[in-house]
């Protein structure tokens, strides 16, 4: 489990089907082989480490689902260390299980207008959260299947989405419990 509140951007220094590495500096500190850590909101499994430096494995799936597939060396990625117990929940409950992919449908100033695909669409709601390349954010506004988030200049500044433009991807994350509540009114 995760916060949302990215503690470093990297950049990837491996790219395949099957496998990315990252380099890292903050997210090493105390980390070992089989830790978890989000990379643009994916949790993956540290497989192995060197200096300044981490690989994971990638499954097909992950592929599917996620924008890691598009990923190339040097690109900027967002991280998170997984949540300890003992520490405080400052942005909300972000699982690593991206949902899908959405798109940067427009950008003025401090407010970037995502198009999410249309079966995450009902699950995004004014003032609710979301996981955008595993950031969370608070939804300023929805009109269908696009929705807008403001950002502060610390968010735009400190995550990969100050360098976003026009038809970039993301990997969405919506919130968990309304995927839940919408599972117990269907029995």
């Amino acid at each position: 489990m995760f916060t949302g509140l990215i503690e470093e951007v990297a950049r990837v220094v491996e790219a395949t089907p099957t496998r990315l590495g990252v380099e890292g500096r903050v997210v090493l500190e105390d980390a070992k082989l089989g830790d978890s850590i989000a990379v643009n909101g994916v949790c993956l499994t540290i497989t192995d480490l060197d200096q300044g430096s981490f690989g994971a494995d990638v499954t097909a799936e992950t592929l599917r689902r996620t924008n890691l597939g598009s990923l190339a060396p040097g690109q900027p990625v967002n991280l998170e260390r997984a949540l300890r117990a003992d520490a405080r929940l400052g942005g909300h409950i972000v699982q690593g299980h991206v949902d899908g992919v959405g798109a940067l449908a427009a950008r003025e100033e401090g407010n970037l207008a995502f198009a999410a695909p249309r079966d995450l669409a009902k699950y995004i709601a004014r003032k609710g959260a979301i996981a955008i390349n595993g950031v969370s954010l608070t939804v300023a506004a929805v009109d269908d299947a696009v929705f807008t988030v403001a950002l502060i200049p610390a968010t735009l500044a400190g995550t990969n989405l100050g360098g976003l433009k026009v038809g970039d991807t993301v990997n969405l994350e919506v919130d968990i419990v309304a995927k839940y509540l919408e599972r117990l009114v269907r029995q």
